[in-house]
Formats: C-alpha cells, sequence, structure tokens
C-alpha cells in the first residue's frame, strides 16, 4: 500500500489524508472512531465518492498520521482537521463523524461553523464519563506488551455478540486494524474524550444536522444521541438497530440515513 500524504500542522504533527472520488464534485469529510483508522470507511467509499470528493484522514496518533507524546485534546483534534482544511484550500465541507469522530463534528459545528455545511454525528456523545474509567483504560494501554486485550475490548464494544460469535470476516478485518494502532497514540486519544464536555455548548450548533444513533449502543448510549438532537436546533434523529459501529453492522440503512440528508 502507497503511503499517505500529509499536511503538518502548527505543533509539527504530521496528519495523514486521502481523497476519493472526482475533484468537481463537493467535498465530504469522514472522521472515524478512536482506535480505528481511515479504513473504517472503507465499505462506504464507492457509494459516497459516486456524489462526493470523499476526504478521510487519521487522527493523530493513529494511521499513517505522526504520534505526539502526551495526552491530547479535542480542541486540538478540532485544530487539527482546520489545518487540514486550510492546506488543501477547501473552505467548506459536509461532515461527517462517528464516535471521536462525532465528537471533532461538535466542535467544528460550534468552533467553526463557516467550515461546516451539513453536519452529521453518528455514535457519539457530547460527554463520557467517568473520567476514572479513562485514566483506568490509559494506564492498562500503556502498560500493555501489545494491543490484544485492548482489541477485544473494543471489539467486544463495537458489535454485536451474533457477528463475534459467528466470526463474520469483518472481525478480523477491524482485529488487525486494532493490532496496528500506536498505544501512545491511543492513549493520548483516551484523555481527549475524558476531558470533553460538550453538553452545553452543541446548543450553539447551527448547522444543518443528522443525528444516527445506535439502539443498542452500550459506548455512546442511545440517550447521548437523543440529547444532542434535543440540544441541536433543528437536529434530525436517526436510530438504527445497531450496536456502536453503524456504517458497518447496517451499511445500508446507514448509507441510506446519510444520501437522503445530504441530498
Amino acid at each position: 500500500m502507497s503511503e499517505l500524504p500529509f499536511v503538518t500542522v502548527g505543533d509539527g504533527t504530521r496528519i495523514a489524508y486521502r481523497f476519493d472520488g472526482d475533484g468537481a464534485k463537493p467535498v465530504l469529510l469522514l472522521s472515524n472512531s478512536i482506535a480505528t483508522t481511515l479504513h473504517m470507511w472503507d465499505g462506504q467509499i464507492d457509494k459516497l465518492s459516486k456524489d462526493f470528493r470523499v476526504l478521510r484522514y487519521d487522527f493523530r496518533g493513529h494511521g499513517g498520521s505522526s504520534v505526539p507524546v502526551g495526552a491530547y485534546s479535542l480542541d486540538r483534534l478540532g485544530r487539527d482537521v482546520i489545518e487540514l482544511l486550510d492546506a488543501l484550500d477547501l473552505q467548506r465541507v459536509h461532515f461527517l463523524g462517528l464516535s471521536l469522530g462525532g465528537f471533532v463534528g461538535q466542535w467544528l459545528g460550534i468552533y467553526a461553523p463557516e467550515r461546516i455545511d451539513r453536519l452529521i454525528l453518528s455514535n457519539t456523545s457530547s460527554h463520557l464519563s467517568p473520567a476514572s474509567y479513562f485514566d483506568e483504560r490509559i494506564a492498562v494501554v500503556r502498560q500493555a506488551p501489545d494491543m490484544s486485550e485492548t482489541a477485544e475490548i473494543f471489539l467486544n464494544n463495537w458489535f454485536p455478540s451474533g457477528m463475534l460469535a459467528a466470526n463474520d470476516p469483518v472481525i478480523e478485518e477491524f482485529r488487525a486494524m486494532l493490532m496496528t494502532i500506536d498505544r501512545q497514540g491511543l492513549a493520548g486519544l483516551f484523555a481527549a474524550v475524558r476531558d470533553a464536555d460538550l453538553r452545553r455548548t452543541v446548543a450553539l450548533i447551527n448547522r444543518p444536522t443528522l443525528v444516527i444513533a445506535g439502539e443498542y449502543d452500550t459506548v455512546t448510549a442511545l440517550s447521548h444521541s437523543e440529547l444532542i438532537a434535543a440540544t441541536v436546533p433543528g437536529a434530525k434523529l436517526v436510530v438504527l438497530p445497531a450496536v456502536h459501529l453503524s456504517n458497518v453492522e447496517y451499511p445500508s440503512e446507514f448509507m441510506q440515513a446519510v444520501q437522503d440528508f445530504l441530498g
């Protein structure tokens, strides 16, 4: 696989990215979950790239991006996106973020609404607690010899038991992806989630917003999506019978909701 292009943001971190689709089409920026790379969206690219120039990127600490030492912040993750758009000379994009990507989408909708056209927030939250849980996960990840134990925790949080028991091929794909994740980068992103609290400020989002929720999501509960949809003025809520990775578990229904909203 060829090396991804990258931009270097203000603190010297390299942010890797990839384009798919016709350069003349509107840009749709995809932002993925913690502990995944931009390949989390592989199953959606063929359809999305028919109507959009699809831009994906890897969070700092993950995939093809570099791994700064220390805790990361949601503010820094949001500014990574703004600096990426600036470097690519993109003034305004549609944005679709899932899980941590949805946190970043909320930040952009609050602090940089002029850069966003339509906003889709999937399987996400405005705040996750308690902080002690994330402190524990950070300590475990840093001390572990590899990602094996952490990978199984994520898989059990992301997918229904039936898919796991059947050893669905997609499970092995995501297990392999998880094993490539840098543990320092994961700890840094855990800190960003731990410290994020947008529960009040999401009311400032003024962009057309779609919230996609998983009915059985144990990571970012349905009630969290319902709260976002109730707080963001005019937001629409779609609930799928999914756990956490709705785009993977219910790809057709997920894509229908996205395409209907983006027109």
